[in-house]
């Protein structure tokens, strides 16, 4: 049987870490960033772990 290919947006999006958990970036850092205080978008641009259920999806989505 073939290899499954793993889903090209969910790479470019998501990374899994050496003890599994799934990373992703913090929403709200596309636009309007003059309007928030720089406080504001350091805070936001730190990633974020991902929630178990929905991590379980992103890892079946890269084949890992």
């Amino acid at each position: 049987m073939p290899k499954q290919k793993s889903h090209s947006g969910t790479k470019k999006r998501f990374k899994v870490t050496g003890s599994g958990k799934v990373m992703k970036q913090g929403a709200g850092m596309r636009h309007n960033l003059e309007k928030k205080p720089s406080r504001v978008t350091r805070r936001l641009n730190q990633e974020r772990v991902l929630a178990p259920a929905d991590a379980k999806v992103v890892k079946k989505l890269l084949n890992k």
